[in-house]
C-alpha cells in the first residue's frame, strides 16, 4: 500500500477536534483489515450543525444534522484513482453523543472515523446481517486501541438489542 494520505479540512471553530496523527493512525487501522485495499486517500471535515443538517438534508432525505456522513469516491468507468472518498463529521454532535454516552469525544471520535473509512470501502449496516458483520468489525478494531465496545449490551450507546440506532449513512445507501 502506498502512503496513506489525509486532508484534515476544518470548517468549524472548536476545541478538542482530533489531530492529523489521529486520524491517521485510525485511517491506517482501518486499511490495515483491508491488505488488497489500493485506495489511500481521503478527506475528512469537521463541520457545525449547519453544514451536516444540509448535506444530511440534501443527499438522504433528512433535515437533521448527524455525526457522521460517507462520501465514497466513485470516479469514471475505467479511471483508477487511489481515492477512498470523504468523511463530514459534525463535531457538536459527535460531542453531545459522546457527552450521553459517557465516553470520552476522542474515542468517540475514533469510532465514527473507523465507521466512515468502513463505509467508504462499501461496508453498510442497511441489513441487520451486514450491520452485525460491521459493528462487530468496528468493535474489534476499536478493541485493539484500547476503546471499549461501542455497541455493547452494556453500552449506554446501544439500544434494549445492544446495538445503537444508527444516525449516520452512506449518502447513496
Amino acid at each position: 500500500m502506498r502512503a496513506l494520505l489525509v486532508d484534515r479540512q476544518v470548517a468549524i471553530e472548536a476545541d478538542g477536534l482530533p489531530a492529523q496523527s489521529d486520524l491517521e493512525a485510525w485511517v491506517s487501522h482501518v486499511l490495515a483489515h483491508h491488505p488488497g485495499e489500493d485506495r489511500h486517500e481521503l478527506t475528512i471535515r469537521f463541520v457545525d450543525e449547519t453544514e451536516s443538517r444540509m448535506l444530511n438534508r440534501d443527499y438522504r432525505g433528512k433535515d437533521a444534522p448527524t455525526n457522521v456522513l460517507s462520501f465514497p469516491f466513485e470516479g469514471p468507468p475505467g479511471v483508477e484513482l487511489p481515492l477512498l472518498g470523504d468523511l463530514v463529521i459534525c463535531h457538536p454532535v459527535v460531542i453531545s453523543e459522546a457527552l450521553e454516552q459517557d465516553k470520552s469525544p476522542l474515542a468517540h471520535y475514533a469510532h465514527m472515523v473507523i465507521h466512515g473509512t468502513l463505509h467508504l470501502l462499501g461496508y453498510d449496516h442497511i441489513e441487520t446481517l451486514d450491520a452485525e458483520a460491521m459493528e462487530t468489525l468496528e468493535a474489534d478494531m476499536l478493541a485493539m486501541l484500547g476503546i471499549p465496545d461501542p455497541y455493547g449490551a452494556d453500552s449506554p450507546a446501544g439500544n434494549e438489542a445492544g446495538r445503537p440506532d444508527h444516525e449516520d449513512e452512506r449518502p447513496d445507501a
